[in-house]
């Protein structure tokens, strides 16, 4: 079973965050009266999450916990389950895990879901009334406001080597990674991770990991052994060995749930419900 009336639209960023917001998005979906949950699967983005509705909350030590609006959904490296019921609508701002919190101006870390005191939280009430007079345009507008208007300490060597990995979809090696950047593969994995709080192949895995189950979820039918060539995997056991490790199921079984869900391409990324 999944959210019944789901809507999902995507907005590109203005072309001056282009290299550090991979695009703005909101989500509504009703999943019921009763309590559920839904699965975030883990991909290569870093993203900031507006909730509004009947929020959403997250199970720590065993207690269900009231997320704030907004929270940080980090870069994941296995899925994350969500609890909520009703109707949840979010907006989020999907970034690169190497701009995310230099865009916040916080201290990175590995912190799949955290909270955080900053001044965008003051956004949350103006979104809402855009919110809740279906103006989901002019909510965006204000997050691209806002954005534009950030002081952002630009890190050129970051920037040159997130464009490269994007490029290539994760599979180019860390020392190609370093050239194009112009840096030595001490620095730039250095830099790295203070920046995004993760190791520059443990962020290529998960790109490359992201191109698989995209594929996989638009075409179900795809041969895993050729997937498994056309993005560098040694071989069809070692994609799926890391297709698991970040899901939990293999690649197979994924492309089975994918084929009888049956559901616009969009919709898994933020919500398959458990």
């Amino acid at each position: 079973m999944r959210p019944s009336n789901t809507k999902h639209q995507e907005f590109a960023p203005p072309q001056e965050l282009n290299d550090i917001i991979k695009c703005f998005w909101y989500n509504d979906s009703n999943f019921g009266k009763e309590e559920t949950n839904f699965e975030v699967i883990p991909d290569g983005y870093a993203e900031i999450i507006f909730h509004f509705g009947n929020g959403c909350s997250i199970l720590q030590d065993g207690i269900l916990q009231k997320l704030p609006s907004p929270f940080l959904v980090g870069l994941l490296d296995q899925p994350v389950h969500f609890h909520t019921k009703g109707c949840l609508q979010i907006l989020a701002i999907r970034c690169f895990p190497w701009t995310v919190f230099d865009l916040l101006n916080l201290n990175s870390n590995k912190n799949n879901v955290h909270t955080f005191e900053h001044p965008i939280a003051k956004l949350h009430t103006i979104l809402y009334d855009c919110i809740k007079n279906d103006n989901i345009e002019k909510a965006i507008n204000h997050l691209k406001e806002y954005f534009s208007q950030a002081p952002i300490s630009t890190e050129s060597l970051l920037y040159k080597a997130g464009i490269a990995m994007r490029k290539a979809n994760g599979t180019m090696p860390v020392n190609q990674i370093a050239d194009a950047a112009h840096s030595t593969i001490r620095t730039l994995e250095r830099k790295f991770k203070q920046f995004s709080g993760h190791t520059l192949k443990e962020v290529s895995g998960l790109m490359r990991f992201e191109q698989i189950r995209n594929r996989l979820w638009t075409n179900p039918e795809s041969n895993l052994a050729e997937l498994a060539v056309e993005f560098g995997y040694s071989d069809q056991a070692h994609l799926t060995k890391e297709f698991k490790k970040y899901t939990g199921t293999t690649p197979a079984a994924f492309a089975r749930k994918a084929k009888k869900e049956k559901i616009n391409d969009h919709d898994f990324v933020a919500f398959i419900q458990s």
